[in-house]
């Protein structure tokens, strides 16, 4: 799982930016093109916060849609997967422009 490790590195990201103060809330920006499975991160963010300044804190996750956009007539559409053809023309050069993201998006301290 290596969500555990992801989660861990969020935990350090948060303590460095809060600098020395408590943290009260972390909001987490998850894209559902990122391989990160967002369940995961909060079945492990009690475990990698217990004994840090995020002890205790909150944890929300907005969930990013994938989104990508045809190379070859430019229509923008959802994605699941990065093999989507395109629903306009059926061209399969997508280029993701969205759901892939995995960052802190929102941090509060006390």
């Amino acid at each position: 799982m290596h969500e555990m490790s992801i989660t861990q590195n969020v935990v350090e990201i948060c303590e460095k930016s809060a600098e020395g103060r408590r943290i009260l809330a972390v909001v987490l920006e998850i894209g559902e093109l990122s391989g990160v499975v967002p369940e995961a991160v909060e079945f492990c963010f009690e475990a990698c916060t217990a004994g840090t300044l995020a002890e205790g804190a909150r944890l929300a996750i907005d969930r990013v849609p994938g989104r990508g956009e045809c190379g070859n007539c430019a229509t923008v559409f959802p994605v699941r997967t990065y093999f989507d053809p395109c629903p306009a023309c059926g061209a399969y050069g997508v280029r993701v422009v969205a759901g892939e993201e995995l960052r802190v998006k929102e941090l509060e301290v006390e």
